[in-house]
């Protein structure tokens, strides 16, 4: 009787891990394919071939790209160099990246950038906060923008387990499975934040004293990543991931793909969701960051090449 409980015991429980189990390849769209989707006059950026996991783009259409990460579990193709911030004048009519110089006694043999913001203060000072993996730990780097020489001067690094803040810490929202990308509407008064988990984007009213009220969520049907504002429109660019599974268990015969959303009108009733690119991996491989210049877009990827198109 012992044996025949434990078999049933066991078929039940083998039955629940099948049951997560196909529930989490469906989470992380594990057959999902994309229809490819390619804008006008694209081509690869040649000094970016290891990844460009953010980009963001300064008014003036400078843009700052955050190259070489390693992380445990994702790809990387140049595991023996340092990561670096590359940046890019989208004024010029063939643009080509450079990466910048640092000074101020960083240690850049342990850069390991992934997030990437800018700051500009009253003086109009560009200020870089970089997310970075040193020995795998997390910090927040810091670099004051040297305009004239187009290079960074290290200023300061924040290291604490919370990342806190001289001030305080408060939590404004709740309801993520996995929060990601953040960004800020053009006109300053609304947050938007990607759940990657749940394949969604939060629509959140900033108020004075930066508590965060929910709208709505804009289901999307695909691993959401990083998130950028058109300044121009105010539509969202998602970078997106239609095969997370393929991007964690990487295979050169079956590559992960690229997906790029953009998101009209998203206070209104209805947001149109559209897709401005869409690749399977032929081209460009786990896209994670899309930004946009004055009808040009920049398309960037966790640990692959960044493509630059006409739209």
């Amino acid at each position: 009787m012992g044996k025949l409980v434990a078999l049933v015991l066991l078929g039940v429980g083998l039955s629940l891990v099948g049951e997560m189990f196909l529930a989490f390849r469906e989470r992380m769209n594990a057959s999902r394919e994309v229809e490819p989707v390619e804008p006008e006059n694209c081509r690869l950026i040649e000094e970016l071939e290891n990844g460009s996991e953010d980009i963001d783009i300064l008014p003036g259409g400078l843009a700052f790209i955050s190259s070489g990460l390693k992380y445990p579990g994702l790809q990387n193709f140049a595991p023996d160099e340092p990561g670096k911030i590359f940046l890019m004048d989208l004024n010029e009519q063939n643009p080509r990246a450079q990466a910048l110089e640092i000074s101020g006694g960083f240690d850049k043999e342990l850069f390991n950038p992934h997030g990437i913001s800018i700051f500009i203060d009253k003086d109009h000072t560009v200020y870089l906060y970089v997310v970075n993996h040193p020995h795998m730990k997390s910090t927040v780097e810091i670099f004051k923008f040297e305009e004239q020489q187009r290079s960074l001067v290290y200023l300061k690094t924040i290291k604490h387990e919370l990342l806190k803040s001289p001030k305080e810490v408060k939590v404004v929202a709740k309801g993520f499975r996995s929060a990601n990308g953040i960004t800020v509407s053009a006109d300053q008064k609304y947050v938007y934040a990607a759940d990657i988990a749940a394949k969604n984007i939060h629509i959140m009213e900033k108020h004075d004293n930066w508590d965060l009220t929910q709208l709505k969520v804009i289901q999307l049907g695909t691993l959401v990543d990083n998130l950028t504002v058109d300044p121009a429109t105010g539509d969202i660019l998602a970078g997106c991931h239609p095969n997370l599974m393929k991007l964690l268990n990487y295979n050169p015969e079956d590559p992960p793909g690229s997906e790029v959303l953009r998101i009209q009108n998203v206070l209104s009733e209805k947001p149109r969701v559209s897709t401005v690119y869409a690749n399977n991996g032929s081209v460009l491989q786990g896209t994670s960051v899309a930004s946009v210049y004055r009808g040009k877009i920049l398309i960037g990827t966790v640990f692959h090449k960044t493509l630059y198109c006409e739209l």
